[in-house]
């Protein structure tokens, strides 16, 4: 095997290479020691950044629901069945309208965490797996006020028990939530 000091381009590391047909050295010549290490540190680098952001981009398991959805189309449902009852109570109609108004405000709040928690983009689109809030259809027939008491007191059970399950601001606005409703039923209602 000639040594690498033969002075032909194409004897590089004690290998050469035949020359192609015109005389040349062929255009796959080998590359030094220096060379090749430069090649396999980005062939490295190249296959952690390929798997980087393979990573990145799937999403093997799909996110569970937000809580707070239920807990959203409880605040629409009672706002909704508030505004029909005030056809069966006309008496209580300042309350009711209370309620409904309040418990729109506590949908609103929900979704809005709930589309703080997706995020929202920097032209303030949201992405594409926001769920549209829920659009409750009145009750026909109109409720009675004992109905709407027993509902909204199943909706302060449900917040106040998802609450403990949740931290931070999420269990405060749960916990102001239930005693909202306990108020409405209790006091409003009573």
């Amino acid at each position: 095997m000639p040594s690498s000091q033969s002075g032909h381009p194409a004897d590089v590391v004690g290998l050469t290479v035949p020359p192609d047909r015109f005389g040349s050295p062929s255009p796959l010549a080998p590359v030094n020691r220096r060379a090749a290490l430069r090649l396999a540190g980005g062939g490295v680098f190249a296959v952690a950044a390929v798997g980087a952001l393979a990573a990145c981009g799937t999403d093997d398991k799909p996110s569970a629901p937000d809580p707070l959805i239920a807990q959203e189309t409880a605040a629409r449902t009672d706002a909704a069945a508030a505004t029909a009852a005030i056809a069966t109570s006309p008496d209580k109609a300042g309350a009711l309208q209370t309620i409904a108004t309040q418990r729109t405000a506590h949908a609103d709040a929900l979704r809005t965490e709930i589309d703080r928690a997706i995020g929202v983009y920097g032209d303030g689109s949201t992405p594409s797996r926001r769920i549209p809030p829920v659009i409750p259809t009145a009750p026909v027939p109109p409720p009675p006020v004992a109905t709407l008491r027993t509902q909204l007191q199943q909706s302060q059970r449900s917040a106040a028990d998802l609450a403990t399950q949740l931290s931070g601001y999420r269990a405060g606005l749960l916990a102001s939530i239930s005693a909202s409703c306990a108020t409405h039923a209790g006091v409003l209602l009573a």
